[in-house]
């Protein structure tokens, strides 16, 4: 009898995990939407003004963000963490309106976005399905990943104002380690049980996706980008 228990909780316990993995994939998808309709907006407005004082436009752009993410958290449970998080997701891509102009006017731009999409695409599929098909415990990368973002944060912030080139292909190469990690490392926690609710997985993902696509523009930018 407690073995037959035991056997219908364990799988109860697979069900649940593998419907918020189920639901948090298709939740991602759904985020691709909002995002290009707001990159779409964002590449269409004039932001010669965020150029004119980019230290204040990061930091204030930065603030919203991490606003509307406490937003989503707060409202998780309900139907309105779907739409907070689908209206976070909608800001973050006109957000990456600045990043697509200047991509937008090099000879090859579109061919970097689409490179940046691709690798971005490439990375979290091939992650995602190493924590999904071994199911190997990623949670040690946790504290390791935290710090890392932290300092991250602050090389960032630092070099808002420093302006050094070096430094700045720096932060994004160790970006695209860092969040590539955390794809593995939240795929795994959602496989794992570690996470239950698809909306703040969705969100984890999201922000992972989101900033690895941006620092691979970068780099590709930098390296390969043909001015006129």
């Amino acid at each position: 009898m407690n073995y037959q228990t035991q056997t219908a909780t364990i799988g109860t316990l697979a069900t649940e995990k593998n419907k918020v993995l189920r639901n948090t994939y298709m939740m991602l998808s759904l985020t691709m939407i909002p995002t290009v309709i707001g990159a779409f907006i964002g590449t269409s407005m004039d932001l010669s003004f965020m150029a004119a004082s980019p230290i204040m436009s990061s930091l204030i752009m930065f603030g919203l963000m991490i606003g509307m993410m406490f937003a989503v958290s707060a409202l998780r449970n309900s139907i309105w963490g779907i739409a907070a998080l689908l209206g976070f997701t909608f800001v973050a891509g006109v957000f990456l309106g600045p990043i697509l102009q200047v991509a937008l006017h090099l000879k090859n731009g579109a061919q970097l976005i689409g490179m940046a999409a691709g690798g971005t695409g490439i990375i979290f599929f091939s992650l995602a399905t190493i924590a999904t098909v071994t199911k190997k415990d990623f949670s040690f990368m946790g504290k390791f990943l935290f710090i890392g973002l932290i300092l991250l944060i602050v090389a960032s912030l630092a070099n808002l104002f420093f302006q050094i080139p070096a430094l700045s292909l720096t932060i994004s190469a160790i970006a695209v380690l860092i969040f590539s990690a955390y794809i593995l490392f939240d795929v795994s926690r959602i496989v794992n049980g570690g996470e239950t609710n698809y909306v703040m997985a969705t969100l984890g993902l999201y922000l992972s996706i989101y900033n690895l696509f941006i620092n691979l523009l970068q780099l590709l930018m930098a390296f390969t980008g043909e001015r006129d």
